[in-house]
């Protein structure tokens, strides 16, 4: 895999910030430290007269029941022996891959077990505000298995908890990659080995390598921090095979270029849901015609769909988009086993890298 391998810095260190071999930075750092989005990528068209009547809309709907169908969510009892059945030294030679909502998933790929975009307490807000889940993480924290990669694709409260964060083990163990500008805050909170990574930077662990990679988003955390920290997607290679996790994204040309650069992929884990209205979300979510357009520009083989049916964040349905992203799939030839529906908690065998298809638990 082409790309710079790195070794886990000392505790407490910090990576130098990320300068081209000409010494020139590159398009997406801006002169005053902040960060931009890949050359094409789409802009938002709505105004402030848009945004604030959407913003009603969603308080208002934040206070609505969600009906949520029974197959949605795995029991967690159900949930935590299919985990255990899959990491069991009968299959240590497999991929899996378990969702736990939203953009959370448990992988395990070259011996590590990875965690991405820890959402798994309640609100995607600070301190018991912002939107609430309305179902439950898939397996409790105290339930995990130790953690051995944390990857955080951007600091915005649905994809950073700092509830979960706190609550986690391991702290001393575990490594955390993390996107340009945002390390500090996990060193901050008593993480002693974290990398960060501008785009196209790698890290080998043993027999896994993480790549940080572009997408199309921004990042704030408080009124004061637009885009002060970058934003990432990441691939997940090991002899199992190679995995792509989006992240939060729009839909741009700069996954033509990760096809060319990084593809293929066995497994793409791209968002789905949070999409409407267009004007103001196209430039941060892509839809899910999208999202499998996404998946056929980087050459991924099987598509799974998430960062839906876990929280309300947007206007569309709370359950349109796997019905949309099934259909566009199959639209788009895809056969049905390689576009995945997962049911929040659910663990599946990674693809196999040559040919087959994959064994659900």
């Amino acid at each position: 895999m082409a790309g710079m391998a790195t070794k886990l810095p000392r505790p407490g260190s910090k990576r130098e910030k990320h300068r081209t071999p000409e010494g020139d930075a590159p398009w997406h750092h801006l002169p005053d430290g902040r960060f931009r989005n890949p050359p094409g990528s789409p802009n938002r068209t709505a105004g402030l007269k848009d945004m604030l009547p959407f913003m009603e809309r969603m308080f208002r709907q934040s206070f609505r029941d969600i009906d949520v169908p029974d197959h949605h969510v795995l029991p967690r009892p159900q949930a935590l022996a299919s985990l255990d059945r899959a990491r069991s030294r009968e299959h240590e030679d497999r991929g899996v891959v378990t969702w736990l909502g939203h953009a959370s998933f448990l992988l395990r790929i070259g011996g590590k077990t990875i965690l991405t975009d820890p959402y798994l307490t309640s609100y995607a807000g600070p301190v018991g505000f912002g939107p609430k889940r309305y179902v439950p993480s898939g397996i409790a924290i105290r339930d995990l298995p130790e953690i051995d990669i944390l990857a955080i694709s951007h600091n915005h409260y649905d994809h950073l908890d700092e509830t979960a964060i706190h609550r986690l083990p391991g702290k001393e163990t575990m490594t955390v990659v993390a996107p340009l500008g945002l390390g500090d805050f996990f060193r901050e909170r008593g993480f002693r080995y974290v990398v960060d990574m501008d785009w196209y930077q790698s890290l080998t662990v043993n027999d896994l390598t993480v790549k940080a990679l572009p997408c199309i988003h921004w990042s704030r955390r408080s009124g004061l921090d637009t885009n002060r920290s970058l934003w990432a997607a990441f691939s997940f290679e090991g002899p199992e095979g190679r995995v792509f996790f989006g992240g939060d994204t729009a839909y741009g040309p700069v996954f033509e270029e990760i096809g060319s650069r990084e593809g293929p992929f066995d497994l793409a884990l791209i968002g789905i849901g949070a999409y409407e209205p267009r004007a103001i979300m196209k430039a941060s979510h892509a839809n899910p015609e999208e999202a499998v357009q996404i998946g056929i520009d980087i050459g991924a083989r099987t598509l799974v769909g998430m960062h839906w049916g876990t929280v309300v964040l947007t206007e569309e349905p709370p359950f349109e988009p796997p019905e949309r992203f099934l259909r566009a799939g199959r639209e788009r030839g895809f056969a049905d086993d390689d576009v995945w529906i997962m049911r929040i908690g659910e663990t599946r065998f990674l693809p196999r890298k040559h040919g087959g298809t994959a064994e659900n638990d």
